[in-house]
């Protein structure tokens, strides 16, 4: 279930590029607004996935799963009917909202589900799906937009996530041993979700206006004023949206912090490589997809690998071992030229898959682990908002970067891309170091002030 969750936002992500060409003809759109059609869902999942944490542990997850699955559904035939770009746009923005409702209820029911030592893999099985969605997508999406148009593509979303829906009501998790009701602080809430949209929103903005744009210093000192306004509320709330507990973790914070800083460095460098393939060796969108797909296929069969290194050793060794062979990976693209072998291009691309799937598994399981049981859903949702805010920074640098360094005959890695992409990598090692150095306890358990309830839902 969790699993499946995950896989249908990540496949919607995938299919979303393959159609939006045969979108924006068949709607006569412009190209911001189909970009729109993909920034708009973005801002507003990255915006609500604390607050939808939040939600989720006041609430019960299953009910929050639930209502995102079914919101996600309904949006997704909205998008297939509607009649001009504004209405998709309205819709995507619409799909956002409920996607940022289920994603973290997928990883807080793995947290009540599965003891500490089973956590790993669970979500290896969860990561492997997610990498099996985004290796599809694109292939998939592909031959439905050729064969049978694009809105084709959101009709097909419909009956998994009702089907995901029904499987969400059949499956029964257990409660946290404590169940906290915890209140919901609508002023920090407020503030959260203004600070993370225009975050990301400036963040997305930086590829086609440039980091000295005025809108984009604007966007980023708004950004650090209202995050500093947000920190003291935080510290007088006495409910506040990210409880002290979670603050205070070490464990949480440095996967949080490795996340970011790897997340950031492979995406930025898959863009990089995949602007290149095009741009500058004439390749489509789909062979380039294929050139990249060794990252995908070792994500998908090394996730239950690296979810074994974490019970055997530990996950600061796992977690510095993966972040190495990420970094070492990206060097390693970065020295092929138009020529390179085919062997050599996998080898490298494999590298990037095996350090991106062990830093995964092992930044998630710590994340979700340590969590108090009662939090998993604010802890999965600051988890959740990591991955959209990494990636977006990284394709932010890379993409300032690459705009002025590829020529006809760039190489996949174009200029000094892809070595600042490594060592955005490599400051994942500093995190990584922080990480607890054995097996996994199991979850902290820190005092709570907040009124215990009885739980409505589990």
């Amino acid at each position: 279930m969790s699993a499946a969750g995950a896989m249908v936002v990540a496949l919607d992500g995938t299919v979303l590029v393959v159609a939006q060409p045969s979108l924006q003809r068949d709607l006569a759109a412009s190209l911001t607004q189909v970009q729109w059609t993909s920034t708009g869902y973005m801002v507003a999942v990255a915006a609500l996935l604390v607050v939808a944490g939040r939600l989720g542990d006041r609430y019960g997850h299953r009910r929050l799963l639930f209502a995102g699955v079914l919101g996600f559904a309904a949006a997704s035939a909205g998008i297939a009917l509607a009649p001009a770009i504004g209405w998709v746009i309205g819709l995507r923005v619409l799909q956002g909202v409920f996607g940022a409702l289920l994603q973290p209820a997928t990883l807080a029911l793995l947290r009540l589900a599965y003891p500490a030592d089973r956590l790993g893999t669970a979500i290896a099985v969860r990561t492997g799906a997610i990498g099996v969605a985004g290796a599809a997508g694109p292939v998939v999406g592909g031959a439905v937009v050729a064969e049978l148009g694009w809105r084709t593509v959101f009709v097909l979303q419909v009956p998994i996530a009702v089907l995901i829906a029904g499987l969400t009501l059949a499956v029964r998790t257990p409660r946290p041993d404590t169940f906290v009701r915890p209140r919901l602080d609508l002023t920090g809430a407020a503030l959260l979700t203004i600070v993370l949209a225009l975050g990301v929103h400036t963040l997305a903005g930086v590829p086609g206006r440039g980091w000295t744009a005025g809108p984009t210093l604007f966007g980023f000192l708004a950004v650090a004023v209202l995050s500093a306004v947000f920190a003291a509320h935080e510290r007088r709330a006495a409910h506040p949206i990210v409880p002290a507990v979670v603050v205070r973790s070490l464990p949480v914070t440095a996967s949080m912090l490795l996340l970011l800083a790897v997340t950031g460095g492979v995406f930025g460098a898959l863009f990089a490589v995949t602007f290149a393939l095009q741009e500058g060796l004439g390749l489509g969108p789909l062979a380039a997809g294929v050139r990249l797909l060794p990252v995908t296929v070792v994500m998908v069969f090394g996730a239950p690998l690296a979810a074994a290194a974490l019970r055997r050793h530990g996950p600061r060794r796992t977690a510095v071992t993966g972040t190495a062979l990420a970094a070492l990976g990206v060097a390693a693209v970065a020295r092929l030229g138009p020529d390179a072998a085919q062997a050599a291009a996998c080898a490298a691309f494999a590298l990037v898959g095996a350090g991106f799937a062990t830093v995964m598994v092992t930044a998630t399981g710590t994340v979700v682990g340590d969590a108090p049981a009662r939090y998993a859903g604010v802890v999965g949702g600051l988890k959740q908002t990591v991955m959209n805010i990494g990636p977006s920074l990284g394709i932010a640098v890379a993409a300032g970067m690459t705009a002025t360094g590829v020529t006809a005959t760039a190489a996949p890695a174009t200029g000094s891309t892809l070595p600042v992409m490594a060592g955005l990598v490599v400051l994942g090692l500093l995190p990584a170091s922080l990480l607890p150095a054995g097996p996994a306890a199991g979850p902290s358990t820190g005092p709570s002030t907040e009124p215990v309830a009885q739980a409505g839902d589990a």
